[in-house]
């Protein structure tokens, strides 16, 4: 982006149980500090040293994850083919939910880049928006909670993130297993239409 590490301080944070690799469950990762005087460099390792370190395996596991196998590595033919396999299936589930939420009424939905969520835009009848008033909850929350009950389909509600007042959101994790996901569009389409019509205004 043209940056040097004296222009922008940022700290990043990685999980071995996160990223295309996504070991659930394992306790390791990592820090980086970047653009930081050594003064504060000092302070931060003095924080993070006087933590317990991760068990042994979460240990290996982000030695891996930082130091995957390279070109010639014995490893390497078959990692790569893992990796991409994983890879393009997240691609393709992306673009499938995406795909549905753009078909429901209502419902815009930006491409995932870099993330394993979807965080359409709902935009919901002022019936439904009185009724979750009368519920004492957010829209949104309203919208998440009937589509729960109804189909056993989590999304989070957008208000818990903060969004423009009188818009409404809700994330969805693309993680299901892809032969799974044609369920999902299935019964998160017929659950939106029946919303859509008991609150049409």
């Amino acid at each position: 982006m043209g940056y040097g590490e004296k222009d922008i301080s940022l700290v990043s944070f990685q999980s071995v149980s996160k990223g295309y690799y996504g070991e659930c469950g394992k306790r390791g990762g990592y820090m980086e500090v970047t653009g930081f005087g050594p003064e504060i460099r000092e302070q931060i390792y003095k924080v993070a040293s006087v933590n317990l370190c991760s068990n042994i395996s979460g240990q290996i596991l982000a030695s891996l994850v930082m130091s995957p196998p390279k070109v010639g590595d014995e490893s390497y033919e078959s990692y790569s083919a893992e990796k991409d396999g994983i890879l393009s299936s997240l691609a393709r589930r992306a673009k499938t939910l995406e795909d549905a939420f753009n078909n429901l009424e209502g419902v815009t939905c930006n491409k995932a880049e870099g993330a394993m969520y979807l965080f359409p835009c709902i935009c919901l009848p002022e019936k439904a928006i009185k009724a979750a008033e009368a519920a004492k909850t957010a829209p949104d929350n309203f919208y998440c909670r009937r589509l729960l009950n109804a189909t056993g389909i989590v999304f989070v509600p957008g208000s818990g993130f903060g969004q423009l007042p009188g818009t409404w959101h809700f994330r969805c994790t693309i993680l299901p297993q892809e032969d799974k996901i044609p369920a999902v569009v299935s019964r998160l389409t017929e659950f939106h239409k029946s919303f859509m019509d008991e609150f049409r205004d």
